[in-house]
């Protein structure tokens, strides 16, 4: 367990709510609802937070959400008590997860990989518990391409990710350096918010030497 990321979000959670609540749940409610709809047999769900996204999951699936700070699972309970299905709230972090090999068959994010310490170790363990065949399905905002986009983004990073999230991480090149296959995204908002996906090739855990 990363005890300053822990702390960081622990911080976080008393106002993540009224910062995050009805202008994103808004915007991007569709967006995620169209993502979480193919939620099915066993699903990892990465960074609950105080459970906004809960609301947007489909009915009836057994689903096992994780986050690193226990403030923010506290106050995501009363939304997991009221969950149509099988949810279950853990204290982990996704660098290093005591699941067996091939757990899950599906993974899902929801802007989680911009506050992750170490995106490709988080990102490989996700592979590592998922099916062969297994995909994860991520909703994220990422770094630009474009200017002037890219250069704001640069320039705010090292002032944000000491309260929350980084604002420049490729994450499609991250989810490529961890050994997901036919990767692909759809853009939601120029090139900055969109929804990635990605397949886990490998029965077992072992991970291809770099190069």
């Amino acid at each position: 367990m990363d005890p300053a990321t822990q702390k960081k979000w622990d911080r976080a959670a008393l106002g993540y709510d009224l910062m995050n609540g009805y202008g994103p749940e808004w915007r991007w409610g569709p967006y995620k609802r169209r993502l979480f709809s193919t939620m099915a047999g066993r699903v990892l769900f990465v960074a609950i937070g105080t459970g906004q996204d809960i609301q947007f999951f489909p009915a009836g699936q057994e689903i096992t959400a994780i986050d690193i700070s226990p403030r923010m699972i506290e106050q995501a309970r009363v939304r997991a008590d009221g969950y149509d299905g099988r949810l279950e709230l853990r204290q982990l972090d996704v660098h290093d997860l005591d699941y067996p090999d091939a757990t899950f068959d599906k993974v899902f994010t929801s802007c989680t990989f911009c506050s992750v310490t170490d995106p490709v170790i988080g990102l490989r363990e996700l592979r590592r518990v998922l099916c062969p065949g297994g995909t994860i399905g991520m909703f994220e905002h990422t770094g630009s391409r474009f200017f002037p986009f890219n250069l704001m983004l640069d320039l705010m990073t090292p002032l944000m990710r000491q309260v929350g999230p980084e604002l420049n991480r490729d994450t499609l090149a991250n989810l490529q350096q961890a050994g997901f296959v036919d990767v692909n995204l759809d853009p939601v908002y120029l090139d900055v918010v969109k929804v990635i996906h990605g397949v886990a090739p490998c029965a077992s855990g072992a991970l291809e030497p770099d190069g």
